[in-house]
């Protein structure tokens, strides 16, 4: 359960900021979008391959 605790006069849009940017890192809607269609075990394979691969690049451009 997540828990966005308000400060007395804060904003409730800023609060809705806060719970929004929890919910993405608990990666809950990630999961379910991946759940509704089978994916071969090959293929979520070679996506983490090439997202390593991305990262690598990145991290070797930034040095």
């Amino acid at each position: 359960m997540i828990v966005v605790p308000l400060k007395e006069g804060e904003n409730i849009e800023k609060a809705l900021k806060k719970f929004k940017r929890k919910f993405e890192k608990t990666g809950i809607v990630k999961e379910l979008r991946s759940r509704q269609a089978f994916e071969k075990p090959s293929i979520t394979k070679r996506k983490q391959t090439m997202r390593a691969v991305y990262v690598q690049q990145l991290q070797q451009i930034e040095e």
